[in-house]
């Protein structure tokens, strides 16, 4: 058996030709463009690889984009001060903080001090408080990109075991969160695995469905999964192969190769969950210039 793969940047690709499509009629109907303001703090290689995909993205699409690049010895008051401007900006739609920022500075708090609003990362508390209970909100952009690839590929999750390992604020924890309650392509049982986690293996052989984001490449091999399972790689690591030009190539946190000759359906790294990560964050956007989740802001 060899898994079928799940095409992340062909769904997303069609995500953001709808998006594009939106964003002309909003501007077609008197509007102006949506914006999102990036804040990028700190010398993060990664960071700027990933939000220079961003701004391309909003190039394709129609949202005007600008990036704030701060040093890394910016201070909690000052970074404050920055997102506090663009808060009071009517021209400015949506606001990115970039994570990782710099380690003296709390990303809770940060994150906090972003408008509700303008929080199209989907992070604030406020955010992840109505999606708990099951409000409009911003949701997340990489497991809100997963619920998509789930329907696309029309894979079941109802009455499905859903192993999620890595239980972050950022993916693990709202990922959960939709996939076992959203009325639409959720209502699956869910096992969130961290670090703590005895025997990750007892659980994740278990999973129908498993979504593995925890940042260590090749932890889930073929031993740790059972026949046909479904398998959702988030993890993106520069592992060090100096027969590449760059000294590096990219892996996720499954081995790849080996579970994909037992998985149902596997997503690639690249190419699988991170441009649908991207494609919701323009959507996202374009939601909040519409003031489609919060109609008051107004």
């Amino acid at each position: 058996m060899s898994a079928s793969i799940i095409d992340g940047k062909k769904v997303a690709d069609l995500i953001k030709t709808h998006v594009a499509e939106d964003v002309k009629h909003w501007v077609d109907g008197g509007h102006r463009n949506p914006k999102l303001q990036v804040i990028l703090a700190g010398n993060n290689p990664a960071s700027e690889t990933y939000v220079n995909a961003k701004t391309k993205d909003c190039i394709e699409v129609g949202i005007n984009s600008e990036t704030l690049r701060l040093p890394d010895t910016v201070s909690d008051k000052e970074l404050r001060a920055v997102i506090d401007k663009y808060n009071k900006d009517d021209g400015t739609d949506g606001i990115l903080v970039q994570l990782p920022i710099p380690d003296h500075i709390s990303p809770h708090a940060i994150i906090e001090a972003i408008d509700y609003r303008k929080d199209v990362d989907g992070f604030h508390p406020m955010n992840a408080g109505r999606m708990l209970v099951g409000q409009p909100s911003f949701r997340p952009c990489t497991p809100a990109g997963i619920m998509e690839l789930f329907d696309y590929y029309s894979i079941q999750t109802k009455g499905k075991h859903t192993v999620v390992v890595g239980a972050s604020q950022i993916v693990g924890t709202p990922m959960a969160m939709m996939i076992s309650r959203e009325r639409d392509g959720g209502k699956s049982t869910t096992t969130i695995c961290h670090r703590y986690t005895k025997d990750l293996t007892k659980h994740t052989i278990d999973a129908d469905i498993l979504v593995v984001a925890v940042g260590s490449p090749g932890l889930i091999t073929e031993q740790m999964v059972k026949e046909g399972v479904v398998v959702i790689d988030v993890g993106i690591n520069r592992v060090a192969d100096h027969t590449r030009e760059k000294g590096y190539r990219l892996s996720g946190d499954v081995q790849f190769d080996e579970v994909s000759e037992k998985a149902s359906w596997i997503t690639p790294v690249p190419g699988g969950v991170g441009p649908m990560t991207r494609a919701m964050l323009m959507k996202n956007t374009l939601l909040a210039a519409k003031k489609a989740i919060y109609p008051e802001a107004d």
